[in-house]
């Protein structure tokens, strides 16, 4: 019995040594305690939690060098690597965890869409549903900030930017025809059908260094990754029809979207300014084919569309009018693979080739033109912690431009150009915490084409004010070369160059969004010419500038109205530039100073239907009376635009849609044009530019044939 007594006695007194305490205090980065973080040995049971005052206590058998790991919701966790002697009266402090959700978000020049954004202003259904829209991207972009409003044009048009200074990327990769061919006083369309996409990102400056050769802006349409069921939409409309289908089989999933448009029932009906003598056609389709691997998503997308028109316009200079005729076909291919290779490295790639051809008649004049471009683009990154993320890639931009013209007087002149243009850059996102981060990058591009080397620092920083406030600071430096129109006749030149600077302030709240944002942008070596258009005896060079500054404010409010969704977008802009044929410094035929967009929806449940309206306003827009002196020395009247739509669900699979553009049909103007020579008395006779229709109606039926027989193409509304 003593034997077992002494035995016993023995060994809880080895045990009691062996046991060695563990202790310390856990406070954030303002040195206060956290309360009820987890402490704990890794692989063993022994751990604690902090109590009020942040201490934790707790003992432990092991030995030797052990982790003593540090957790709590919303903060990083931290592993402390020594012996367990070492392990007491430990002073720790967590880091906020930057991947939360109210973490701070780098906003300045870019507004995100889409439920995959933390934070969204628009999302891809507002492309339908806003009534101006008339179901094209570019449209629904235009009720934001920053836009100018042309409305015989249908381009996006940035912060004092000619139009061809935004550019369009499909999965990070280039579309270099984003827009159907028009001609004159006829507005273009987006080619592409926004169902496809479940992302937007619009930068209306101070991009990322990914991107390059845009002046103003970018827009990045992210094509949906993978769709929930099997589904056919078919779409009856009043211009004409459409239909599309997804299937889903393991792994893969396939998309195909056709559509079919013929303005001439339409004309009959509503006839416009124009002497069509061949209504507006197009047949489009695209198709969109997803692969999963194990660890990223293949996305094969391709796009096609052929159309045709002959239209004779009005002009003050020909008695019979101005014959136009165009015929053109366009092609776009946009492959993609992204994939997750370790818990550190994520890889993206890419490839796009477009092929485009016209044919455009004009009197006697044959032009005909192809295009082959290509790009190519491979990014890498790597993740060092939560708090410092690196990326880096190279891409490469090839195009071959040739046109032929010909007329009665002129034998066949072959002209064009081969560009190919290298780009790599590199860009960090540094989270110093989760109310302060940090954006650097830097662009470098080799043009063969001018034999010439440029680079594009970018930086942004944004930092949290508030729990639902932040301030963001955005600088780049930025260069695009001349488009098409200049480099088929002159390659001797330099790429264009534009300088940003922003801030912005953005207020984020449970269905609201608040954003004011203030800007400056400098152009310098912009193209300039001597005559009225470009052509072979045109004397180019790159003595241009320019600038533009302005005031930008946007409020969305989906929370506070029971069924009622608004936002009110306003642009104060200040620009002037001096480039192409102007004769001096001016503010730009295209430029808008005050620019003012109201759009509300407003769900009525008896209904089952939603109502829309969409009223724009623009003041005027320069231009030149030869009858006074001055160049771009005076201004058309205020655009004025309320557009209203009624979308009814006849059930949950079918919608009746109506809507009409310019409700209440204001004169608008657009616009003067004035005689090539004078008359007897020494004056410039004129005539008024106005839109080719005062108002456009459009009715659709759309029904949605789904596996679970829920699906419709509007059923978020």
């Amino acid at each position: 019995m003593k034997a077992l007594l002494s035995f016993l006695i023995l060994l809880l007194t080895l045990t009691t040594q062996s046991q060695t305490t563990i202790s310390g205090t856990v406070t954030d980065a303002k040195h206060q305690p956290i309360v009820g973080a987890n402490v704990y040995l890794e692989g063993t049971y022994d751990g604690a939690s902090t109590l009020a005052n942040g201490h934790f206590v707790f003992t432990t058998t092991a030995v030797g060098q052990q982790s003593l790991v540090v957790s709590f919701v919303s903060y990083e966790a931290k592993t402390i690597i020594k012996d367990v002697t070492s392990l007491s009266n430990l002073k720790i402090t967590l880091r906020d965890d930057i991947n939360t959700l109210d973490a701070v978000v780098i906003s300045a020049g870019t507004f995100a869409a889409g439920d995959n954004s933390k934070v969204s202003v628009l999302k891809p259904l507002d492309v339908v549903t806003t009534a101006s829209a008339l179901g094209d991207f570019v449209g629904a972009l235009q009720t934001l900030p920053g836009t100018s409003t042309v409305s015989e044009d249908g381009r996006l048009f940035v912060r004092g930017g000619d139009a061809e200074e935004t550019q369009i990327f499909i999965d990070g990769i280039r579309v270099f025809t984003p827009y159907s061919p028009t001609t004159n006083n006829i507005p273009t369309r987006g080619r592409y059908s926004p169902f496809l996409f479940d992302g937007i990102t619009f930068s209306t400056g101070g991009y990322s260094a990914e991107y390059g050769q845009a002046l103003s802006s970018v827009l990045e349409l992210n094509t949906v990754n993978q769709p929930d069921q099997d589904k056919t939409d078919i779409g009856i409309m009043s211009v004409g029809a459409s239909l599309g289908n997804t299937q889903i089989w393991g792994r893969n999933s396939l998309s195909v979207n056709a559509s079919y448009i013929n303005l001439a029932p339409y004309l009959e009906l509503f006839e416009d300014r124009n002497d069509w003598k061949k209504p507006y056609e197009t047949i489009s389709g695209e198709a969109v084919f997803r692969h999963k691997t194990d660890n990223g998503i293949l996305k094969l997308y391709s796009a096609f569309d052929t159309s045709n028109f002959s239209v004779i316009q009005d002009d003050i200079n020909y008695t019979d009018g101005l014959p136009f005729a165009l015929d053109n076909k366009n092609l776009y291919f946009n492959g993609s693979y992204k994939a997750v290779l370790n818990s550190n490295w994520t890889l993206s790639s890419g490839l796009s080739y477009t092929y485009a051809k016209s044919k455009v008649n004009v009197f006697d004049s044959r032009i005909h033109s192809t295009e082959n471009s290509i790009h190519a683009k491979l990014k890498l990154k790597h993740r060092f912690s939560n708090r410092f993320k690196l990326n880096f890639g190279v891409e490469q931009f090839a195009t071959t431009f040739d046109e032929r013209y010909h007329d009665t007087f002129v034998d066949q002149i072959n002209y064009g150009y081969h560009n190919n243009l290298t780009g790599a850059f590199t860009e960090a996102d540094v989270f110093v915490s989760k109310n302060l981060a940090l954006k650097v990058g830097l662009r470098a591009e080799y043009s063969a084409l001018f034999d010439k080397v440029t680079l594009s620092p970018r930086t942004s920083l944004a930092y949290k004010t508030g729990r639902k406030s932040q301030l963001s600071l955005a600088y780049g430096n930025f260069y695009q070369q001349p488009n098409s129109e200049i480099l088929k006749f002159d390659q001797n030149l330099d790429a264009q160059q534009a300088e940003h600077y922003i801030l912005n302030y953005q207020y984020n709240a449970d269905g609201k969004i608040f954003r004011a944002e203030t800007y400056y942008k400098k152009y310098s070596d912009l193209v300039k010419y001597d005559t009225d258009f470009t052509s072979f005896d045109t004397n180019y060079n790159n003595l241009g500038s320019g600038y533009a500054k302005g005031l930008e404010l946007f409020f969305r409010d989906n929370k506070s109205i029971k069924n009622i969704d608004y936002w009110v977008s306003y642009s104060l802009l200040d620009t002037t530039r001096d480039y192409k044929n102007y004769q001096e410094s001016a503010q730009p035929n295209f430029a808008n100073t005050h620019n003012l967009s109201v759009v509300g929806k407003y769900w009525i449940e008896n209904w089952k239907s939603q109502v829309g309206f969409s009223y724009g306003f623009a003041s005027g827009r320069t231009y030149t009376n030869p009858n006074t002196s001055g160049f771009l020395n005076q201004k058309t009247k205020s655009y004025n635009n309320l557009s209203v739509n009624w979308a009814y669900l006849l059930s949950p699979q079918k919608i009746l849609y109506f809507s009409v553009n310019n409700a209440l049909g204001f004169k608008n103007v657009t616009g003067y044009q004035y005689a090539d020579t004078p008359d007897l008395n020494g004056q410039f006779n004129s005539r008024t530019l106005r839109p080719a229709a005062d108002q456009f109606f459009f009715v659709g039926f759309f029904w949605t044939i789904s596996e679970k027989g829920t699906d419709n193409q509007l059923d978020n509304l």
